[in-house]
């Protein structure tokens, strides 16, 4: 039966912790040219909502390098069935964050890694499903990553953006980004009242991490 995660106790806020070396990208994503800047990225998160990041239990941190940003959380967990609540089938999270970038660069997500853990029964499934938009752009379509039971072990996505397509923050301009995420469980042709399926994001000591690879591009 599934055991609930610890919730992380400190509040969220607006910060730059860089992460260590065993989290940060080492390189850029191969196809993109131009170098990160050199100056310190501070990232502010500017509002938090949904069901699976309850304040307090979200942590972004910027690598050392600038190639990227990872998403850290302690209650991101949908499950179904033994133990699990009318609406726990269902977890999402939108992240508002503001990226403040260097002088005479601008941005874009080129690539997102997603990681965490699933218990699937046979016959049960799961879907991992995420967007991403600027501020005062139409949101993108959700990009779905489903899973079928019999599962159990750890789970990793891949959400990748053509180096042609993917869409820059306008030069000069402080437009927030917005990430979309959500998780859900289904009891399929699973028994809900005899077995427990669940899909995570959870991590307590930072070892399971999402993360977004910047685009660079000089402006």
């Amino acid at each position: 039966m599934f055991k609930k995660f610890a919730a992380v106790g400190a509040a969220i806020f607006a910060f730059a912790i860089p992460i260590s070396s065993s989290q940060s990208s080492a390189d850029p994503v191969p196809g993109w040219n131009t170098p990160p800047p050199p100056d310190k990225i501070v990232i502010d998160v500017v509002t938090v909502n949904g069901t699976g990041c309850p304040p307090g239990t979200a942590a972004v941190a910027v690598s050392p390098d600038n190639t990227a940003f990872t998403v850290t959380y302690s209650q991101y967990t949908a499950q179904v069935g033994v133990g699990a609540g009318p609406t726990d089938f269902r977890r999402n999270c939108q992240l508002n964050l503001l990226v403040h970038v260097p002088q005479g660069f601008t941005y874009g997500i080129a690539q997102a890694d997603y990681r965490g853990f699933a218990h699937l029964e046979a016959g049960a499934t799961a879907l991992e499903r995420a967007r991403y938009y600027f501020q005062g752009n139409s949101p993108t379509q959700y990009i779905d990553h489903p899973f079928n039971g019999l599962y159990d072990d750890d789970w990793q996505t891949t959400d990748s953006t053509p180096v042609g397509s993917v869409v820059f923050m306008p030069c000069g301009e402080n437009r927030n980004f917005n990430i979309n995420t959500e998780l859900r469980a289904n009891a399929g042709s699973s028994d809900p009242t005899k077995t427990t399926s669940f899909i995570t994001m959870d991590s307590t000591d930072g070892s399971i991490t999402t993360t977004y690879h910047f685009a660079w591009k000089q402006c």
